[in-house]
């Protein structure tokens, strides 16, 4: 089925969004894990993991839409040297990519692509998960101390 020019260079925009904070949240991931915060580290692979099924759904919608996938563009990638900043740079992130979800949701109803929309609410929803998780860290960090918090993640 041939897609809208223009949606498909807005899932395009979309993939490499997703492939840009599959990196950062791997990195991170691995960060947390050699200073010995298993269960931040766990937080940061999961949502990694979420962020490749995103990217695999993109790909195959592009695909299904007569498109070609552009896997070699990345965003700036921001690494946080230390807990808060990692919190901070994905919360930023994931802010983003709720907007550039919400864009590329309109975008599908202009051009009636209701399929391709649902499938974007969907990754929107799992978007919102994110920060929201992110957030709660980050409440936690703020209510806690970083010191407290930290030995919460051992």
């Amino acid at each position: 089925m041939k897609g809208n020019h223009k949606l498909i260079e807005s899932l395009n925009s979309l993939l490499a969004d997703e492939l840009t904070v599959i990196n950062q949240y791997m990195v991170h991931a691995e960060m947390a894990h050699n200073w010995g915060y298993t269960k931040l580290h766990e937080n940061f692979e999961k949502r990694a993991m979420q962020e490749m099924m995103h990217a695999e759904k993109l790909i195959a919608r592009i695909l299904f839409l007569e498109g070609i996938p552009i896997v070699s563009n990345l965003r700036q990638i921001n690494i946080g040297a230390d807990v808060p900043k990692q919190l901070a740079n994905d919360h930023h992130t994931e802010e983003i990519a709720i907007v550039a979800y919400n864009k590329a949701i309109h975008l599908a109803g202009e051009v009636n692509d209701f399929a391709t929309r649902e499938m974007l609410e969907e990754i929107l929803k799992d978007e919102d998960r994110h920060i929201d998780d992110i957030e709660s860290l980050l409440d936690q960090l703020k209510q806690m101390t970083l010191p407290i918090f930290l030995s919460t993640k051992v």
